[in-house]
Order: structure tokens, then sequence, then C-alpha cells
């Protein structure tokens, strides 16, 4: 009987040592995985100072302008992604490859005043004889290549079809948004980086050079070059691309270029500062927003389809486009929903709203 207790103890034991084992295993992958150079580096030093004294950054993060709760629902955000992932939803993806337009970028003269986009939040500006590229993603959109995977038709832009860059505008950190083989293979064609305050740590920890950087907190503003000046603003929504969320900012812009004056929206949730925005800046010709990957736990961080008019409104632009749809399936939405919201804001609220193409050229005169 002694023998076989001591048997049994030492299965006890064997058992005990391979679930710590299993999960040591698996704390050392996470550490490494997480810890890849992709997912950036957060804020330290002199940039860590100056965001400790901004005055959107309280209780060690930055804070939007009222109270954000991410999910608006009691079952929390981890059953959320579950049910996203294993619940299979009609329409969620296209049936045929979405319809898109190869345009040579290269070959566009830089007097040409137009817009390409690229699908969901990426976009290339050309203005005043200058290149804007705005969250470009075209490798990636999350730390896995099997997750977010682009529909069929809309992959069709590559990193070498780039002309060169005069500036890259980046609205957070999110990897939707913020690419890091993109930037990275893109880094010496890019003059100048626009971004909001700390997520130029993620640059400068990529090899950017601190000098080619304009990072800014919300109301702050900087002189590009004649002619040019970009404000950052207000937006409604979070970051992060690890396990510590806010520690760098969200925003939306106003690039005030000779000819254009346009507001770049990034994400985020319907709130006054697009009243405020409209009030400041009353001459705005393009409104770019959000319309897409939204969800009603979500709504106060992603804008809803019944609030994009008033936002449209509120801004008072003369013309709207609308992106953050039409390449991937990150809500539980119809894929092609977010374009007729789009229809809907032209046709039944009289908005001047643009609805191109992936890849087709709009004229910006």
């Amino acid at each position: 009987m002694h023998y076989m207790r001591i048997i049994k103890k030492f299965r006890i034991r064997m058992i005990i040592g391979s679930i710590l084992g299993i999960a040591l295993l698996l704390v050392v992958t996470i550490f490494v995985f997480i810890n890849q150079p992709s997912f950036g580096r957060t804020p330290r030093g002199e940039r860590l100072e100056r965001i400790k004294q901004s005055p959107n950054y309280r209780n060690g993060e930055f804070q939007n302008l009222h109270e954000t709760t991410l999910m608006t629902s009691d079952r929390g955000r981890f059953a959320g992604i579950l049910e996203f992932l294993f619940r299979k939803i009609e329409g969620l993806r296209p049936d045929q490859p979405v319809n898109a337009i190869k345009t040579d970028l290269r070959q566009v003269g830089r007097d040409k005043e137009m817009l390409v986009w690229f699908g969901h939040s990426s976009y290339l500006i050309q203005t005043g004889g200058k290149r804007i590229l705005v969250d470009p993603v075209f490798c990636m959109a999350s730390p896995v290549s099997f997750v977010n995977k682009p529909f069929k038709g809309t992959d069709i832009y590559k990193l070498e079809d780039m002309p060169d860059i005069d500036y890259l505008i980046i609205s957070h950190d999110h990897w939707d948004h913020l690419d890091y083989n993109t930037v990275k293979k893109l880094r010496d064609r890019i003059g100048t980086v626009i971004c909001p305050l700390g997520v130029g740590e993620h640059f400068e920890y990529w090899g950017f050079d601190k000098k080619q950087i304009v990072e800014l907190d919300w109301d702050e503003d900087s002189s590009l070059e004649a002619g040019f000046k970009v404000y950052c603003l207000p937006a409604r929504h979070f970051s992060g691309r690890g396990l510590s969320s806010n520690q760098s900012l969200w925003a939306s812009f106003l690039l005030q270029a000779p000819s254009q004056n346009i507001y770049i929206g990034g994400d985020g949730g319907y709130d006054t500062h697009y009243a405020e925005i409209g009030e400041r800046f009353p001459n705005i010709d393009l409104a770019i927003l959000e319309n897409g990957q939204y969800n009603e736990e979500w709504k106060l961080i992603h804008m809803m389809p019944e609030q994009m008019s008033q936002a449209a409104k509120d801004l008072n632009a003369k013309k709207i486009l609308t992106v953050h749809h039409s390449k991937y399936a990150l809500a539980r939405h119809p894929w092609d929903e977010s374009l007729q919201n789009a229809e809907n804001m032209r046709n039944h609220d009289s908005l001047n709203v643009l609805i191109p193409e992936i890849g087709e050229i709009v004229k910006l005169e």
C-alpha cells in the first residue's frame, strides 16, 4: 500500500510538472511573439515625459474627450471576439472579387489634384504638388497573416506601386492603420511622418529619423512648408498594438493645402468634436469619414450608420468620402452594407458623397 501511495504521488507530481511546463512554454511563446519588432514600442524617455504633460493623458493613459467604454454590453470583449471568429455570418465576405482599378500611380503627374482609395482606410492624396499617403496597409492588417485577410480583388496595390511620398499621415497605431512591413519598406521613400503623440515611438524603433517625424497632440498644429499646414484634432477611439492600450494617442487631422482643406477623420465614434471642428474650420473641401467595421456594442468607438450623416453635416464639408470598408471583415455586418450607407447619405440626406471603386482616380478640383 505504501508503494502505491508513492507511485500516486509521483504521478501527481509528473502531471503538475507537465502543466507547469506547458504554462511556462506558453508564457515564453507569448513573450517572444509580442516582442517582435512589428508590435512597436511603448513611449519612453523625453517622449514619455511630453506625454505625461498632455492634458489628454490621465491616470496612466490617453483619454477621450468624454467617457468612452470600448464595449457597451456586459458580456465582455473576449466573448465578442469568440463569436466573431466562430459564428458563421452570411454576407460577411463577398462571393465574387470586388471591383477595383489598377492605376499607374507613378505616371500621374504631380500637378494633378486627385485622390486614390486603396480600400479600407488607405488612400493617396495628391494636392499642391505633394503626395500624402494615409494609413497605408499593403502587407498585413493584423499580427498574423491568417487573420484579417483582404477580400478577393482588393489586394491589387503593392508597395512597388507607390510613388515617392512627401507626407505619411497615420491616424493611430492599430494594425489595420499602421502596417509595420509597409512603412518599413517605404521608409527611404517617405519624406515626413505626421502622427499623433506617442506613435512616433514606433517609427523611431523601426529606424526612422526623429527629425522626419512630426508628432502632435490634439489641438497642436505644424506648418509643413509654404502653403501646407496640418492640425491634429480629436477623435473618439483608442490605441494599442499589444498588451498595453492607450499609451499613444489617436487623432483626426485637418490638412490645409494651397487649393484644398481636407479633413482626415481616422477611426472613431460620434461625439461633439465634429461640430466643434466644423465651426473652427468652416471651409472644408473634403471630409474623409469612417464607415464600416461597426457594431452596436462598439458604438462609442466606431461610427454607426445612423450617425454618419450627422457627422458630415456637423463638418459642413463640400464633399464626403467614406472609408474603413470594402477590404476586410472586422465586424459582423454584411461586407457591402457600408456601400449602401454611403448611397443613403447621398440619396436620402442630399450630401455630396463620393463613392469610388478601389483604385479609381477621384478628381479634387
